[in-house]
């Protein structure tokens, strides 16, 4: 069965390049209807042009939801950069860092579980676009690490002990896997868990623990 168009005012806008156009509708029923569900066919149907069409952008219906990721993806890295930017001495950066990772990863948990799904996918697989976001979230994570030592805020004993360790404790609120696991546990007892995280781990850079 087919089903409807998304609707000509959301996705018909002719000066949204074609790719961004099939990335908003794919991503529109992506969180409606999952990824089984979902066909090539159908978000060409949305988009006013023949599935065929859709593959000069796309290779596949798996490219084409993996770009989707990608997309969610790219914003948290934004959200973690502007952080890692800001003016604000590191020890807090840090906390403000895990923190805003933690919760955008609850946040569309929540908000589109299907997508969720799909980041779990590629993480279990280690695809392309996971391993590429984890290495520039690793180097937000060092620009931060860098600059606490570089003012004194971290003394670690072992630069690259230090960056492991943030990673290992932040494990279980930023990796996705672990994160659905957590989905029935009660909001403010994941905030108590992570605050009490981050204070460990600051402590620890602070007071060259590792």
């Amino acid at each position: 069965m087919k089903r409807p168009r998304s609707g000509p005012s959301r996705f018909s806008d002719s000066a949204v390049p074609p790719d961004s156009r099939l990335l908003a509708i794919a991503a529109d029923h992506l969180k409606r209807f999952g990824p089984r569900q979902i066909t090539v066919v159908d978000i060409a149907d949305a988009a006013g042009m023949t599935h065929a069409n859709v593959y000069r952008y796309f290779p596949s219906k798996a490219a084409l939801i993996d770009a989707v990721a990608g997309q969610w993806l790219k914003r948290l890295e934004t959200i973690v950069a502007d952080i890692a930017d800001a003016p604000d001495p590191a020890d807090d950066k840090l906390e403000r860092l895990i923190q805003a990772w933690a919760q955008t990863h609850r946040d569309l948990l929540v908000e589109d579980r299907h997508l969720f799904d799909v980041y779990c996918a590629a993480t279990e697989t280690s695809r392309a676009l996971v391993r590429k976001h984890r290495t520039r979230m690793r180097q937000l994570i060092e620009r931060v690490v860098d600059e606490g030592i570089a003012t004194g805020k971290f003394e670690p004993r072992d630069r690259e002990r230090a960056l492991g360790f943030i990673s290992d404790a932040a494990y279980r609120f930023i990796n996705p896997l672990a994160v659905r696991l957590d989905a029935e546990v009660p909001k403010d007892i994941l905030d108590h868990r992570l605050g009490v995280m981050i204070r460990v781990v600051q402590r620890a850079l602070a007071n060259g623990i590792v």
